[in-house]
This record gives structure tokens, C-alpha cells and sequence, in this order.
């Protein structure tokens, strides 16, 4: 199984991406990444409150054009939830463009458009026949139906995150992909909260965090639904009921997507993280493999990966999802919490 990771940009004199993938490179198919100063649904590599760091666009071409060189596709990210006024716009065809050209000229090839946007996957469509555009997990397209409505702009799906756990559902649209030429891509270690219907609010708050930034916003009040929520623990249960899946599981999908999705653009220890899906093994809090992870949440406690019961795959990968009428991640949340000193 090979694994597509997000590219992070470390600080000078630290780890290094490019290190990262040659030290995993048998278990990486692809590295996907934001172009530096566009709006993605993640914070921007170079920008924070108007001040720019410009040796990111250096650093980022040379990092790309060495993993390029190992084998590694490229996966150029435009996933932003809203694109305003522009969304539709000339503006947005010639700036897609021109960074696509830009990047084909400097290192060389892009594999691969993810876009939550069917215009953006229209433009490249358009322009660029060779690269695969590939639909957001952000899109939440968990359905045939789903896809066979964009059949036409997307060579790939992300499956939506909340089927992660529903094995007949992802061998349905397998099925249909197979047999459509389409593939799947199953993003795995997602800390978002099941369901969250604060997502869409929160996604669009991202795609224009530089105006955020610049605002005087709301006093004492988180605008995060998942942190709030886990600010009380008896909520706390709602982590075991989300989208990841434990390394120690992950064989199980082997023969159900193409490629799985490792999280790891904004997560502080990367390298952790891909060990752990690589080697099939965590030792430790099961929500540090996690972004977003919710460790400050739940301190002093943890939730002990190893703690976990033989049977949990099995329970959950078959379960009905009706959480609110079942106890088994109740209980499996007294085995696995455990306070740390």
C-alpha cells in the first residue's frame, strides 16, 4: 500500500521534507502541496499577518524538484472552499494557469490537480490533458451518485471521511470506479469530528484567513465546533467515533483504494506519523498521529493505542454508525484513557 503525504516546511536547521521521503520513499507514491502563497484549506506556507517570507518559493521549488527525482508524484493542491467574487472568473482561469505553467517550467511535471472547485477542475481539464484532477475530501462525495455527477471533470475521488469505517460502502464505489477507469483515495488520519457540522463554516473561515487575520474578531469565543465541543469530557467519546484508522488496521483496505492519504501539512511530527502507518505500529496517544490531534484537549489524559481491544476493527468497520444508541466506544474509551503524570 503507498501513501500520498502533505508536504510541511520546516524551519531552517530542522528536519527536512525532502529527507522524510527519501527515508520512506518504497511506501510513497505521491506528495501533495500548496503553491506558497494561494489559498488552500490550510494556513499559508509563506504569509502570516502581511509579513512574507520570500525564500519559501526557493526552498519549496528545490524541495519539490529532489522528490520529484525519487519517483514521487507531485499533487499540486488548489482546495480552497471558496474562491469568492473570483470563483468563476477569467482572473481564476490565467492565475491556475500561470502557476501550472510556471511549475512545469521549474520542475518539470505535476501529476496531479486536487481542487475542491469543478471550475478549477474545468480549467485544468481544458489545459492541461495530461495532469489527473483529482475531487477534495472536502467535497464529502461518499456516493455513486456523488461521482457520477463529475464524472466528467474528476480522473479521482477522495472518499468522504465519514465512510472511512463502512467497508461494503467503499467496495460500492470501487465497483463503480473500477469499472469507470476512476480511482479512490482514502485520507486516514483525519482528526475532524464525525459529521461535523461546523466544517463548511470552518473551511470557508481558512479560505479567507488573510482578511481574518487582519480583523477585529469576536472576544472569548472559540469559532472551532470540535474544540468547544471537547471542551467538556464527556464529549470526549466523539474522538473514538471519527474518521481515522488505526495504523495496526490499515491492511484491511488494501485492496479498496489506490492510494491512502496521510495528513501531515500542518501536523508537527510528520515523521512520527508515517513511521507509525509505514511499520503498521503506534506506541503511544493514538490522537498524536492525528490533524487536527486533540492531545491539549484531553490533558493529563491520553488515549492508549495499545490499550485498544482485539475486536475493535471488526465492531467498528461493521457497526450501523448510530452512536447515540450504542456504548461500545464508551466503553473502549475507560480501557484506552489513561492519565499521564
Amino acid at each position: 500500500m503507498k501513501f500520498a503525504v502533505g508536504y510541511r516546511l520546516f524551519p531552517e536547521n530542522e528536519d527536512s521534507f525532502t529527507e522524510i521521503v527519501r527515508d520512506y520513499k518504497e511506501h510513497i507514491a505521491e506528495l501533495y502541496f500548496p503553491w506558497f502563497d494561494e489559498p488552500t484549506c490550510r494556513a499559508s506556507l509563506s504569509e502570516q499577518r502581511g509579513y512574507v517570507d520570500w525564500h519559501v518559493q526557493d526552498t519549496l521549488l528545490r524541495e519539490l524538484k529532489e522528490i520529484k527525482r525519487m519517483g514521487v508524484k507531485l499533487d499540486l493542491l488548489f482546495n480552497s472552499n471558496c474562491y469568492g467574487g473570483k470563483a468563476v472568473s477569467q482572473f481564476l482561469e490565467h492565475r491556475i494557469y500561470s502557476i501550472i505553467e510556471f511549475l512545469l517550467e521549474t520542475v518539470g511535471e505535476v501529476d496531479i490537480i486536487t481542487t475542491a472547485s469543478p471550475a478549477i477542475a474545468y480549467i485544468v481539464k481544458k489545459n492541461f490533458k495530461d495532469i489527473e484532477t483529482r475531487a477534495s475530501v472536502n467535497m464529502r462525495i461518499g456516493t455513486v451518485k456523488g461521482m457520477e455527477y463529475l464524472s466528467d471533470l474528476f480522473d479521482s475521488f477522495h472518499i468522504q471521511r465519514e465512510f472511512n469505517r463502512d467497508l461494503k460502502r467503499i467496495r460500492e464505489l470501487k465497483d463503480w470506479a473500477d469499472k469507470n477507469e476512476k480511482k479512490l483515495i482514502l485520507l486516514i488520519n483525519s482528526g475532524c469530528l464525525s459529521y461535523c457540522s461546523g466544517q463548511t463554516f470552518h473551511d470557508n473561515m481558512v479560505a479567507h484567513e488573510k482578511e481574518i487575520d487582519e480583523t477585529v474578531n469576536i472576544r472569548n469565543w472559540t469559532p472551532y465546533t470540535c474544540w468547544r465541543y471537547l471542551k467538556g469530557a464527556k464529549n470526549w467519546v466523539s474522538i473514538l467515533q471519527n474518521t481515522w484508522i488505526r495504523p495496526e488496521d490499515l491492511d484491511n483496505y488494501t485492496e479498496l483504494v489506490d492510494v491512502v492519504k496521510i495528513a501531515t501539512r500542518m501536523h508537527s511530527l510528520p515523521r512520527m506519523v508515517l513511521r507509525a502507518y509505514a511499520t503498521r505500529k503506534h506506541i503511544g496517544n493514538l490522537v498524536d498521529l492525528c490533524e487536527p490531534g486533540f492531545g491539549p484537549a484531553l490533558a493529563p489524559y491520553i488515549i492508549d493505542n495499545e490499550k485498544f481491544p482485539a475486536d475493535w476493527f471488526k465492531r467498528t468497520s461493521n457497526c450501523d454508525k448510530n452512536c447515540h444508541n450504542c456504548s461500545y466506544c464508551k466503553e473502549v474509551l475507560k480501557k484506552t484513557l489513561t492519565k499521564i503524570s
